[in-house]
Order: structure tokens, then sequence, then C-alpha cells
């Protein structure tokens, strides 16, 4: 990256830390007389070396305090929070069973040999056994959902879930959390589609009290620019493992990695970042949660192909049109690595109190 993007780099990072009116109004003025932020991922060793600030000051605190609880660790790029098919491997594997980050068609792990080879189990809704594992498991907190899954998600797995528009991927997101909190475990939600006030009132509306957990410490939530992560991602890769472990956070849940992928134009580039990325979630230890758009030619796909070959579980939302019926929502689980599930496709619904699956029903 070029000195110039360097320098707009650390004014953003300075202008936010600042957290006053006059910063932000200052850094809106830069942001409108400067060129476009260069997409490329740094890679310059003495620029990757300085001191970033605290990426979740936003969340909570002053801009001497770390939100998460932990102690001040200098700047840090996160201060400003306040398509493929399903039957083709995007990277040109053998099959769309093969992993093309070294995994393979039996589904092993790409980034934790914890989880040791798969075991997705035949289809079908019931189960007359239960799985023996020793892997901790974890509920989603979706009604319905988790008795398709037998004996729950293996606990620091990175699911996602794919959805167009409208299908509940926020509401998910939420859900999962609100479930771990319900539970006495902490959480962290970034967001680069709404602002922090969107996501509490979204919580609020389903009548889950997010305030509550924010003032007690316990839940942190992030908004940050998709361009902004994209420019300072190394330093977001590098630094997030520690503030979540700073944090205490048992659950995580990034919304959306579309906007993530969309910030690279290269496909190449992009599903080296996005790997990366998902790396680095892998090693913060918490159980994670991605939401990703649909691609607009299949929806059982992400909008670019990368992110199903990366997660441990896939969940799919969509909408099941019928000639003669009512649009209906339906989810589907594609895969869990570990953990033995049904294959069928099963209608659910968007309530006051979040989305319940209908596990006895049939679509039509």
């Amino acid at each position: 990256m070029s000195d110039d993007g360097d320098a707009d780099e650390e004014d953003w990072f300075e202008a936010a830390l600042r957290g006053d009116d006059e910063a932000e109004t200052e850094t809106e003025a830069e942001a409108e007389s400067s060129p476009e932020p260069d997409l490329e991922p740094n890679t310059d060793d003495e620029v990757t070396a300085q001191e970033t600030g605290n990426p979740f000051e936003e969340a909570g605190g002053s801009s001497d305090t770390d939100p998460f609880g932990g102690g001040t660790s200098g700047s840090d790029p996160f201060a400003d929070a306040g398509s493929g098919g399903a039957d083709a491997d995007p990277f040109g594997g053998d099959s769309a069973g093969e992993d093309p980050f070294g995994g393979d068609s039996a589904g092993d792990d790409l980034f934790d040999d914890d989880f040791g080879a798969a075991f997705e189990g035949g289809g079908g809704e019931e189960f007359d056994e239960e799985f023996e594992s020793d892997i901790p498991r974890i509920d989603t907190g979706v009604e319905g959902l988790d008795e398709m899954i037998q004996g729950g998600v293996p606990a620091r797995a990175l699911m996602v879930v794919i959805g167009s528009a409208g299908t509940g991927k926020t509401t998910f997101g939420l859900q999962f959390l609100r479930h771990g909190l319900n539970h006495d475990e902490k959480a962290v939600y970034i967001t680069l589609e709404e602002t922090r006030e969107a996501i509490l009132d979204a919580a609020s509306e389903k009548g889950w009290d997010f305030e509550a957990h924010v003032d007690e410490d316990r839940l942190a939530i992030v908004d940050l620019d998709p361009v902004e992560m994209a420019n300072s991602l190394s330093s977001i890769r590098s630094d997030l493992p520690r503030l979540i472990d700073d944090f205490g956070a048992e659950r995580l849940v990034l919304d959306s990695v579309s906007l993530l992928e969309m910030m690279y134009d290269d496909q190449a580039e992009r599903r080296t970042e996005v790997f990366d990325f998902t790396k680095a979630l892998k090693q913060a230890g918490v159980s994670t949660m991605l939401t990703s758009e649909a691609s607009e030619g299949n929806p059982y796909a992400s909008r670019h192909g990368i992110i199903e070959y990366l997660t441990d579980a896939v969940f799919v939302l969509q909408y099941v049109r019928s000639e003669f019926q009512e649009t209906r929502l339906a989810v589907e689980i594609q895969k869990i690595r570990n953990a033995n599930h049904s294959r069928e496709t099963k209608p659910y619904e968007i309530t006051e109190k979040g989305i319940s699956v209908y596990q006895q029903a049939n679509i039509f």
C-alpha cells in the first residue's frame, strides 16, 4: 500500500479514536476530498508492524478502556465501531464434494484437528441412537432446528447462514446470540450492514433486552464500514482472537460476510482474504455464525460460492413457491461436520419471538 494510503488509514484511526463530533466531521470532510481507498491487502512489514487501536471502542467505554474488559493496547482498526453453484467447486476441485482448501470429500476440517474427520450421517428426520462424541455441543437457539441436529452443533464451530433478502438471516444471528446470553455466555455481534442502534432496536422488537446485556458487559455490538474493514483487514485478523479472548466471548456473529467479499474484484484475492479471515475466526476459539447472501441463480449457494467450503456447518434459508399455494419459507441443513442431522427441508416462520422451525411439517 502506498505511503498516502497509510496516512489516510492513520488519519481514520486517529479521528475515530477521538470519538467527538469535531473528529467525525473532520473525517467526513477528508473522505470527500480523498481518493478512493486502496483495497489491496497491506503486505508492507513496516506498516503491519505498527501499533493499532482498540477495534471495539464504540461498543462500550471511553477511548482509554477496552469494552471487552481488557487493558489498553494501542490503536485498533475497529475504533469507529459505533456466485458459484451448488454442484461445482469454484476453485477447480474434481467434484462437488472436494474441499478446495485441503479437506477431502468426507469433510475433513481445514482449520482445527479437534473436529477430526466429518460424519454427517444419513438423511431422514428420526434417529434411533445418540451420536457419541467427546466434542462439546451447543444449540443454535432456533426452536425446531435444534431438534433436527442430533446432539447439537460442535462447540467452536464456524457456521454460515445462507439466504436471500428477507429470509431472516439477521434474526437467526441475534437468536443464536440470545440463546448463549440466556445461558450465561458472553457474545459479540459485528455488523457490516446496520448501525449499532438498529441492531439493538431489532432485538428489542422481539422482546430481547440486548441493552441490558450490553450494560452488563456481556454483549458487545460493533458496527463497521465494510470498506474500512477491508482496508484494515490484516490488523483485524491479528487482533480479533486476542480481543475475543480478553472479552471472554463464547459466541460471535458477523453479519454479513458477503459485504466483505464484495470489496475484492479479483476472485483469487477474494478467496485468499476470506480464507485468511475465517482462519482467524477459528483461531479465536468461539462458536461463530456468519451470514451470507445467496447466489442470484442458486439459493443453495452463497453469492461468491466460497464461504460454504470454509465453514463447518451450513444452514440454507430460502423461499419455496408453489403454483397453487402461497410462498413459504424453508430451511435446510446442508452440512454439519461431526454431527448427525436431518437432511429434510422444513418450513419455518419469523414470528414476534424469532424464527420457529416446524420440524414435523412438510413444505406443501
